[in-house]
Protein backbone atom coordinates (compact mmCIF):
# COMPACT_ATOMS: atom_id res chain seq x y z
CA UNK A 1 0.00 0.00 0.00
CA UNK A 2 1.27 3.55 -0.72
CA UNK A 3 1.78 5.92 2.11
CA UNK A 4 1.81 9.74 2.00
CA UNK A 5 4.26 11.18 4.58
CA UNK A 6 2.37 13.94 7.69
CA UNK A 7 3.69 15.81 9.85
CA UNK A 8 3.20 17.14 13.11
CA UNK A 9 4.65 18.74 16.12
CA UNK A 10 5.87 15.04 16.91
CA UNK A 11 7.18 14.56 13.44
CA UNK A 12 6.85 12.82 10.58
CA UNK A 13 4.83 9.32 10.23
CA UNK A 14 3.57 7.48 6.86
CA UNK A 15 -0.24 7.60 6.37
CA UNK A 16 -1.89 5.04 3.71
CA UNK A 17 -2.44 7.46 0.35
CA UNK A 18 -5.45 6.39 0.05
CA UNK A 19 -7.32 7.42 3.27
CA UNK A 20 -8.33 10.79 4.66
CA UNK A 21 -7.02 11.30 8.25
CA UNK A 22 -3.59 12.61 8.84
CA UNK A 23 -1.02 12.44 11.68
CA UNK A 24 -2.73 11.96 14.91
CA UNK A 25 -4.74 9.54 13.81
CA UNK A 26 -2.54 7.27 12.46
CA UNK A 27 -0.59 7.67 15.81
CA UNK A 28 -3.34 6.72 17.61
CA UNK A 29 -4.55 3.80 14.94
CA UNK A 30 -1.11 2.27 15.87
CA UNK A 31 -0.35 2.89 19.23
CA UNK A 32 -3.78 1.69 20.26
CA UNK A 33 -4.14 -1.84 18.71
CA UNK A 34 -6.07 -3.18 21.38
CA UNK A 35 -9.56 -5.37 20.89
CA UNK A 36 -11.81 -5.15 17.69
CA UNK A 37 -14.52 -2.56 18.99
CA UNK A 38 -14.45 0.54 16.88
CA UNK A 39 -15.47 4.35 18.31
CA UNK A 40 -19.81 3.30 17.60
CA UNK A 41 -21.16 4.87 14.12
CA UNK A 42 -23.41 7.23 16.22
CA UNK A 43 -21.03 8.80 17.83
CA UNK A 44 -19.26 9.89 14.52
CA UNK A 45 -22.78 10.58 13.17
CA UNK A 46 -23.23 13.17 15.83
CA UNK A 47 -19.33 14.48 15.20
CA UNK A 48 -20.76 14.99 11.77
CA UNK A 49 -23.30 17.23 13.02
CA UNK A 50 -21.39 19.14 15.74
CA UNK A 51 -18.89 19.92 13.27
CA UNK A 52 -21.16 21.52 10.76
CA UNK A 53 -22.58 23.32 13.71
CA UNK A 54 -19.16 24.48 14.78
CA UNK A 55 -18.71 25.57 11.63
CA UNK A 56 -21.55 27.43 10.67
CA UNK A 57 -21.69 29.02 13.91
CA UNK A 58 -17.69 30.34 14.04
CA UNK A 59 -18.54 31.82 10.50
CA UNK A 60 -21.79 33.57 11.91
CA UNK A 61 -19.27 34.90 14.40
CA UNK A 62 -16.67 36.13 11.85
CA UNK A 63 -14.10 33.52 13.19
CA UNK A 64 -14.34 31.31 10.10
CA UNK A 65 -14.50 32.46 6.48
CA UNK A 66 -17.35 31.68 3.99
CA UNK A 67 -15.25 29.33 1.92
CA UNK A 68 -14.31 27.28 4.65
CA UNK A 69 -17.96 26.95 6.64
CA UNK A 70 -19.46 25.94 3.36
CA UNK A 71 -16.47 23.29 2.93
CA UNK A 72 -16.70 21.68 6.07
CA UNK A 73 -20.81 21.85 6.76
CA UNK A 74 -20.30 19.71 2.94
CA UNK A 75 -17.82 17.11 4.40
CA UNK A 76 -20.03 16.37 7.63
CA UNK A 77 -22.95 16.30 5.36
CA UNK A 78 -20.77 13.13 4.04
CA UNK A 79 -20.35 12.22 7.21
CA UNK A 80 -23.94 12.34 7.96
CA UNK A 81 -24.85 10.06 5.20
CA UNK A 82 -22.46 7.47 6.04
CA UNK A 83 -20.27 7.77 3.20
CA UNK A 84 -17.22 8.34 5.04
CA UNK A 85 -17.43 5.18 7.48
CA UNK A 86 -14.26 4.11 6.22
CA UNK A 87 -12.07 6.89 7.88
CA UNK A 88 -12.95 6.00 11.34
CA UNK A 89 -11.13 3.05 12.35
CA UNK A 90 -9.92 3.44 15.98
CA UNK A 91 -10.73 1.49 18.57
CA UNK A 92 -12.72 2.59 21.54
CA UNK A 93 -9.61 1.43 23.94
CA UNK A 94 -7.89 4.89 23.40
CA UNK A 95 -7.49 7.90 25.34
CA UNK A 96 -10.19 8.41 28.25
CA UNK A 97 -11.26 12.03 27.14
CA UNK A 98 -11.64 10.86 23.35
CA UNK A 99 -9.39 12.65 22.05
CA UNK A 100 -8.33 10.29 19.48
CA UNK A 101 -11.47 10.18 17.95
CA UNK A 102 -11.91 13.79 17.67
CA UNK A 103 -8.95 14.61 15.96
CA UNK A 104 -9.55 11.52 13.36
CA UNK A 105 -13.03 13.55 12.58
CA UNK A 106 -10.95 16.54 12.44
CA UNK A 107 -8.56 14.81 9.85
CA UNK A 108 -11.12 13.46 7.82
CA UNK A 109 -12.89 16.55 7.29
CA UNK A 110 -9.82 18.41 6.54
CA UNK A 111 -8.57 15.87 4.16
CA UNK A 112 -11.85 15.47 2.63
CA UNK A 113 -12.31 19.40 1.92
CA UNK A 114 -8.67 19.44 0.40
CA UNK A 115 -9.44 16.60 -1.82
CA UNK A 116 -13.04 18.19 -2.89
CA UNK A 117 -11.73 22.04 -3.17
CA UNK A 118 -8.23 22.15 -2.96
CA UNK A 119 -8.45 24.32 -0.43
CA UNK A 120 -5.94 23.57 2.59
CA UNK A 121 -7.98 23.28 6.38
CA UNK A 122 -6.07 22.76 9.52
CA UNK A 123 -7.98 19.96 11.05
CA UNK A 124 -7.12 22.25 14.85
CA UNK A 125 -7.49 25.70 13.83
CA UNK A 126 -10.24 25.23 11.36
CA UNK A 127 -13.10 22.07 11.88
CA UNK A 128 -11.68 21.95 15.91
CA UNK A 129 -12.20 25.93 16.33
CA UNK A 130 -14.05 27.08 19.44
CA UNK A 131 -14.16 23.47 20.88
CA UNK A 132 -11.54 20.97 22.80
CA UNK A 133 -12.49 17.23 22.36
CA UNK A 134 -13.27 17.78 26.40
CA UNK A 135 -16.64 18.96 25.41
CA UNK A 136 -16.63 18.11 21.61
CA UNK A 137 -17.03 14.34 22.61
CA UNK A 138 -19.27 14.63 25.71
CA UNK A 139 -21.35 16.29 23.43
CA UNK A 140 -21.03 13.59 20.70
CA UNK A 141 -21.76 11.35 23.73
CA UNK A 142 -25.17 12.66 24.91
CA UNK A 143 -26.70 13.05 21.11
CA UNK A 144 -25.46 9.62 20.51
CA UNK A 145 -27.05 8.50 23.16
CA UNK A 146 -30.43 10.35 23.19
CA UNK A 147 -30.60 9.94 19.08
CA UNK A 148 -30.15 5.58 19.83
CA UNK A 149 -32.63 5.86 22.49
CA UNK A 150 -35.63 8.03 20.94
CA UNK A 151 -35.25 6.33 17.30
CA UNK A 152 -34.50 2.15 18.66
CA UNK A 153 -35.00 1.71 22.27
CA UNK A 154 -38.20 3.57 22.90
CA UNK A 155 -40.32 2.77 20.04
CA UNK A 156 -39.72 -1.06 20.75
CA UNK A 157 -40.69 -0.79 24.28
CA UNK A 158 -43.58 1.34 23.25
CA UNK A 159 -44.46 -1.88 20.59
CA UNK A 160 -43.88 -4.29 23.15
CA UNK A 161 -46.59 -2.90 25.51
CA UNK A 162 -48.65 -2.62 23.02
CA UNK A 163 -49.14 -6.21 22.59
CA UNK A 164 -48.48 -6.95 26.20
CA UNK A 165 -51.47 -5.21 26.88
CA UNK A 166 -53.72 -6.51 24.10
CA UNK A 167 -52.81 -10.11 25.41
CA UNK A 168 -54.29 -8.90 28.72
CA UNK A 169 -56.89 -7.64 27.39
CA UNK A 170 -57.89 -10.55 25.14
CA UNK A 171 -57.07 -12.95 27.79
CA UNK A 172 -59.08 -11.25 30.92
CA UNK A 173 -61.49 -14.15 31.27
CA UNK A 174 -59.63 -16.87 31.37
CA UNK A 175 -58.49 -17.63 34.95
CA UNK A 176 -55.99 -19.94 35.80
CA UNK A 177 -54.05 -21.15 38.69
CA UNK A 178 -51.23 -18.35 40.13
CA UNK A 179 -47.58 -19.59 41.52
CA UNK A 180 -45.90 -18.22 44.33
CA UNK A 181 -42.29 -19.43 45.38
CA UNK A 182 -42.73 -21.46 42.45
CA UNK A 183 -45.23 -23.38 44.21
CA UNK A 184 -49.30 -23.31 43.13
CA UNK A 185 -51.37 -20.47 44.68
CA UNK A 186 -54.32 -18.70 43.96
CA UNK A 187 -56.37 -17.99 41.01
CA UNK A 188 -56.02 -15.24 38.59
CA UNK A 189 -56.52 -14.65 35.13
CA UNK A 190 -54.53 -14.65 32.70
CA UNK A 191 -55.29 -10.98 31.70
CA UNK A 192 -54.08 -9.99 35.13
CA UNK A 193 -50.88 -12.10 34.58
CA UNK A 194 -50.07 -10.13 31.50
CA UNK A 195 -51.75 -6.89 32.59
CA UNK A 196 -48.51 -6.98 34.92
CA UNK A 197 -46.26 -7.32 32.15
CA UNK A 198 -47.40 -4.48 30.79
CA UNK A 199 -47.77 -2.33 33.47
CA UNK A 200 -44.06 -3.19 34.29
CA UNK A 201 -42.68 -1.88 30.29
CA UNK A 202 -45.14 0.86 30.79
CA UNK A 203 -43.11 2.05 33.89
CA UNK A 204 -40.09 1.65 32.48
CA UNK A 205 -40.84 3.84 29.36
CA UNK A 206 -41.84 6.09 31.84
CA UNK A 207 -38.69 5.82 33.35
CA UNK A 208 -36.69 6.49 30.58
CA UNK A 209 -38.60 9.44 29.36
CA UNK A 210 -38.41 11.10 32.54
CA UNK A 211 -34.05 10.66 32.17
CA UNK A 212 -33.83 11.72 28.37
CA UNK A 213 -33.98 15.82 29.52
CA UNK A 214 -30.48 14.74 31.42
CA UNK A 215 -28.87 13.85 27.92
CA UNK A 216 -30.62 16.84 25.98
CA UNK A 217 -27.96 18.89 28.02
CA UNK A 218 -24.61 18.90 25.98
CA UNK A 219 -21.26 19.83 26.98
CA UNK A 220 -20.55 21.99 24.06
CA UNK A 221 -19.22 25.28 24.94
CA UNK A 222 -17.36 24.53 27.78
CA UNK A 223 -14.11 23.70 25.86
CA UNK A 224 -10.99 22.69 27.74
CA UNK A 225 -12.12 22.65 31.70
CA UNK A 226 -15.81 24.13 31.54
CA UNK A 227 -14.42 27.91 31.44
CA UNK A 228 -15.43 27.96 27.81
CA UNK A 229 -11.48 29.17 26.82
CA UNK A 230 -10.93 30.44 23.20
CA UNK A 231 -14.61 30.06 22.50
CA UNK A 232 -17.11 33.08 21.92
CA UNK A 233 -19.51 34.16 24.55
CA UNK A 234 -22.72 32.83 23.49
CA UNK A 235 -21.32 30.03 21.67
CA UNK A 236 -22.94 27.11 23.54
CA UNK A 237 -26.34 28.67 23.31
CA UNK A 238 -25.96 29.13 19.30
CA UNK A 239 -24.77 25.50 18.54
CA UNK A 240 -27.12 23.77 20.73
CA UNK A 241 -30.08 26.20 18.69
CA UNK A 242 -28.49 24.61 15.46
CA UNK A 243 -28.38 21.31 16.51
CA UNK A 244 -31.61 21.32 17.71
CA UNK A 245 -32.79 22.09 14.58
CA UNK A 246 -30.28 19.39 12.43
CA UNK A 247 -31.37 16.65 14.73
CA UNK A 248 -35.08 17.54 16.00
CA UNK A 249 -33.98 16.68 19.72
CA UNK A 250 -34.68 19.33 22.21
CA UNK A 251 -30.78 19.82 22.90
CA UNK A 252 -29.51 22.82 25.19
CA UNK A 253 -26.58 24.00 26.72
CA UNK A 254 -25.71 22.26 30.12
CA UNK A 255 -26.33 24.32 33.46
CA UNK A 256 -22.81 23.88 34.48
CA UNK A 257 -20.13 22.79 31.63
CA UNK A 258 -17.34 21.80 34.80
CA UNK A 259 -19.92 19.36 35.44
CA UNK A 260 -20.72 17.49 32.21
CA UNK A 261 -16.98 17.55 31.63
CA UNK A 262 -15.65 16.55 34.71
CA UNK A 263 -18.39 13.94 35.47
CA UNK A 264 -21.27 12.09 33.94
CA UNK A 265 -23.67 11.05 36.10
CA UNK A 266 -26.53 12.12 33.71
CA UNK A 267 -25.46 9.02 31.29
CA UNK A 268 -24.90 6.79 34.24
CA UNK A 269 -28.62 7.90 35.64
CA UNK A 270 -29.63 7.27 32.03
CA UNK A 271 -27.83 4.13 32.08
CA UNK A 272 -29.85 2.50 35.46
CA UNK A 273 -33.13 3.16 33.62
CA UNK A 274 -31.73 0.91 31.23
CA UNK A 275 -30.65 -1.22 33.51
CA UNK A 276 -33.98 -1.33 35.32
CA UNK A 277 -35.70 -1.96 31.68
CA UNK A 278 -33.20 -5.39 31.16
CA UNK A 279 -34.46 -6.22 35.10
CA UNK A 280 -38.24 -6.51 33.84
CA UNK A 281 -37.48 -7.86 30.27
CA UNK A 282 -35.47 -10.58 32.41
CA UNK A 283 -38.14 -11.43 34.82
CA UNK A 284 -41.18 -11.36 31.83
CA UNK A 285 -38.79 -13.23 29.42
CA UNK A 286 -38.44 -15.90 32.07
CA UNK A 287 -41.87 -15.53 33.27
CA UNK A 288 -43.35 -16.45 29.29
CA UNK A 289 -40.82 -19.29 28.52
CA UNK A 290 -40.98 -20.93 32.40
CA UNK A 291 -44.80 -20.80 31.63
CA UNK A 292 -44.62 -22.28 28.07
CA UNK A 293 -42.29 -25.47 29.48
CA UNK A 294 -43.52 -28.46 28.28
CA UNK A 295 -45.14 -28.96 25.80
CA UNK A 296 -46.52 -32.31 27.66
CA UNK A 297 -44.32 -32.54 30.74
CA UNK A 298 -43.81 -29.23 32.15
CA UNK A 299 -46.42 -26.30 32.85
CA UNK A 300 -47.64 -26.04 29.00
CA UNK A 301 -49.99 -22.99 30.25
CA UNK A 302 -48.52 -20.78 27.00
CA UNK A 303 -47.87 -22.26 23.42
CA UNK A 304 -44.73 -20.06 22.65
CA UNK A 305 -44.54 -19.57 18.63
CA UNK A 306 -42.12 -21.91 16.81
CA UNK A 307 -39.65 -20.43 14.62
CA UNK A 308 -37.11 -22.55 14.48
CA UNK A 309 -35.68 -26.55 15.30
CA UNK A 310 -34.33 -26.33 19.09
CA UNK A 311 -31.88 -29.52 18.83
CA UNK A 312 -29.79 -31.22 16.21
CA UNK A 313 -30.34 -34.22 17.67
CA UNK A 314 -34.10 -34.55 19.51
CA UNK A 315 -36.63 -34.76 16.41
CA UNK A 316 -39.02 -32.43 16.45
CA UNK A 317 -37.86 -30.36 19.44
CA UNK A 318 -38.85 -26.70 19.67
CA UNK A 319 -37.36 -24.27 22.43
CA UNK A 320 -38.25 -20.76 23.65
CA UNK A 321 -35.13 -19.09 22.24
CA UNK A 322 -36.50 -15.69 22.23
CA UNK A 323 -36.74 -15.30 25.37
CA UNK A 324 -33.18 -17.00 25.49
CA UNK A 325 -31.84 -14.34 23.28
CA UNK A 326 -33.78 -11.66 25.26
CA UNK A 327 -32.13 -12.66 28.65
CA UNK A 328 -29.15 -13.13 27.20
CA UNK A 329 -29.07 -9.30 26.44
CA UNK A 330 -30.54 -8.47 29.46
CA UNK A 331 -27.83 -10.14 31.52
CA UNK A 332 -24.96 -7.73 28.82
CA UNK A 333 -27.06 -4.71 29.93
CA UNK A 334 -26.81 -5.48 34.04
CA UNK A 335 -23.14 -6.00 32.93
CA UNK A 336 -22.60 -2.63 31.44
CA UNK A 337 -24.27 -1.10 34.34
CA UNK A 338 -21.36 -2.65 36.24
CA UNK A 339 -18.86 -0.86 34.08
CA UNK A 340 -20.67 2.43 33.47
CA UNK A 341 -20.66 2.80 37.27
CA UNK A 342 -17.86 2.14 37.71
CA UNK A 343 -16.62 4.31 34.99
CA UNK A 344 -18.92 7.42 35.89
CA UNK A 345 -17.26 6.76 39.68
CA UNK A 346 -13.87 7.68 38.18
CA UNK A 347 -13.40 11.40 37.01
CA UNK A 348 -10.35 12.66 38.53
CA UNK A 349 -10.42 16.18 39.20
CA UNK A 350 -11.91 18.72 36.32
CA UNK A 351 -12.15 15.62 33.73
CA UNK A 352 -13.54 12.03 33.57
CA UNK A 353 -11.33 10.20 31.52
CA UNK A 354 -13.46 7.41 30.88
CA UNK A 355 -15.66 8.75 28.11
CA UNK A 356 -14.95 6.37 25.53
CA UNK A 357 -16.18 3.15 27.54
CA UNK A 358 -18.99 5.14 28.97
CA UNK A 359 -20.60 5.88 25.69
CA UNK A 360 -19.44 2.38 24.14
CA UNK A 361 -21.32 0.59 26.75
CA UNK A 362 -24.53 3.00 26.37
CA UNK A 363 -25.13 2.60 23.12
CA UNK A 364 -24.79 -1.32 23.29
CA UNK A 365 -27.54 -1.44 25.69
CA UNK A 366 -29.66 1.11 24.10
CA UNK A 367 -29.46 -1.08 20.68
CA UNK A 368 -29.45 -4.29 22.35
CA UNK A 369 -32.17 -3.53 24.11
CA UNK A 370 -34.38 -1.98 21.44
CA UNK A 371 -33.49 -4.73 18.97
CA UNK A 372 -33.89 -7.52 21.34
CA UNK A 373 -37.37 -5.71 22.76
CA UNK A 374 -38.51 -5.87 18.94
CA UNK A 375 -37.52 -9.56 18.25
CA UNK A 376 -39.16 -10.72 21.05
CA UNK A 377 -42.62 -8.87 20.60
CA UNK A 378 -42.34 -9.59 17.01
CA UNK A 379 -41.47 -13.45 17.26
CA UNK A 380 -42.62 -14.60 20.45
CA UNK A 381 -45.50 -12.34 21.99
CA UNK A 382 -47.13 -11.65 19.01
CA UNK A 383 -47.94 -15.28 18.13
CA UNK A 384 -47.99 -16.28 21.83
CA UNK A 385 -51.20 -18.55 22.45
CA UNK A 386 -53.03 -19.70 25.56
CA UNK A 387 -53.32 -23.82 26.19
CA UNK A 388 -57.24 -23.53 27.95
CA UNK A 389 -57.20 -27.54 28.86
CA UNK A 390 -53.96 -27.05 30.26
CA UNK A 391 -54.83 -24.04 31.90
CA UNK A 392 -58.13 -25.73 33.44
CA UNK A 393 -56.59 -28.82 34.19
CA UNK A 394 -54.07 -27.24 36.53
CA UNK A 395 -56.82 -24.65 38.03
CA UNK A 396 -59.37 -27.65 38.98
CA UNK A 397 -56.25 -29.69 40.40
CA UNK A 398 -54.96 -27.08 42.60
CA UNK A 399 -55.63 -27.30 46.56
CA UNK A 400 -54.61 -23.70 46.89
CA UNK A 401 -58.18 -22.93 46.54
CA UNK A 402 -58.60 -24.07 49.38
CA UNK A 403 -58.11 -20.50 50.57
CA UNK A 404 -61.46 -19.19 49.42
CA UNK A 405 -62.92 -21.43 52.45
CA UNK A 406 -60.65 -19.75 54.74
CA UNK A 407 -62.89 -16.90 55.79
CA UNK A 408 -65.62 -19.99 56.38
CA UNK A 409 -63.60 -21.98 58.28
CA UNK A 410 -60.52 -20.19 59.43
CA UNK A 411 -57.01 -20.59 58.36
CA UNK A 412 -56.14 -24.21 61.04
CA UNK A 413 -59.86 -26.36 59.49
CA UNK A 414 -59.06 -25.40 56.03
CA UNK A 415 -55.62 -26.23 55.46
CA UNK A 416 -56.52 -29.67 57.18
CA UNK A 417 -58.80 -30.22 54.20
CA UNK A 418 -56.02 -29.50 51.84
CA UNK A 419 -53.34 -31.40 53.63
CA UNK A 420 -56.16 -34.42 53.20
CA UNK A 421 -56.81 -34.02 49.87
CA UNK A 422 -52.85 -33.98 49.31
CA UNK A 423 -52.00 -36.76 51.30
CA UNK A 424 -54.86 -38.91 49.96
CA UNK A 425 -54.71 -38.04 46.11
CA UNK A 426 -58.46 -36.80 45.96
CA UNK A 427 -59.80 -33.58 45.47
CA UNK A 428 -60.51 -30.54 47.92
CA UNK A 429 -64.58 -30.80 47.48
CA UNK A 430 -64.36 -34.57 48.11
CA UNK A 431 -62.03 -34.33 51.23
CA UNK A 432 -64.10 -31.29 52.44
CA UNK A 433 -66.87 -33.80 52.09
CA UNK A 434 -65.44 -36.75 54.05
CA UNK A 435 -64.43 -34.63 56.71
CA UNK A 436 -68.43 -33.72 57.18
CA UNK A 437 -67.39 -29.98 56.83
CA UNK A 438 -69.60 -29.36 53.45
CA UNK A 439 -71.32 -31.07 51.19
CA UNK A 440 -70.73 -30.52 47.45
CA UNK A 441 -73.68 -28.20 46.78
CA UNK A 442 -72.08 -26.21 49.79
CA UNK A 443 -68.54 -26.83 48.26
CA UNK A 444 -69.29 -25.20 44.81
CA UNK A 445 -70.96 -22.24 45.89
CA UNK A 446 -67.79 -21.68 47.75
CA UNK A 447 -65.30 -22.21 46.00
CA UNK A 448 -65.58 -20.06 42.46
CA UNK A 449 -62.04 -19.97 41.34
CA UNK A 450 -63.48 -16.90 39.26
CA UNK A 451 -64.87 -15.02 42.07
CA UNK A 452 -61.58 -16.08 43.74
CA UNK A 453 -59.47 -13.32 40.86
CA UNK A 454 -60.88 -9.79 43.00
CA UNK A 455 -62.09 -8.54 45.97
CA UNK A 456 -65.08 -9.82 47.71
CA UNK A 457 -68.22 -7.38 47.69
CA UNK A 458 -68.78 -6.87 51.51
CA UNK A 459 -72.34 -5.76 50.88
CA UNK A 460 -73.48 -9.53 49.40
Amino acid sequence: MTARTETDFMGEIHVPENVYWGAQTQRAFENFNIGDETMPIPVIRAFGYLKKAAALVNGSFGLLPDDKVRIIAQVCDEIIKGDLDGHFPLKVWQTGSGTQTNMNVNEVIAGRARKLSGQKLHPNDDVNKSQSSNDAFPTAMHMAAYDLLVTTTMPALKALYRELAQKSREWEAIVKIGRTHFMDAVPLTLGQEFSGYAAMVEQDIRVLTDHLPLLARLAIGGTVLGTGLNSPEGFDVKMTKMLAKFTGHPFVPAPNKFAVLAAHDDLVACHGALKTVAVSLMKIANDIRMLGSGPRCGIGELQLPANEPGSSIMPGKVNPTQAEALTMVCAQVMGNDTTLSVAGASGHFELNVFKPVIIYNFLQSARLLGNAADSFTRNCIRGLLPNQKTIQAHLENSLMLVTALAPEFGYDKAAVIAKKAHAQGITLEQAACDLGYLTKDEFRQLVDPSAMTRPFNIDK
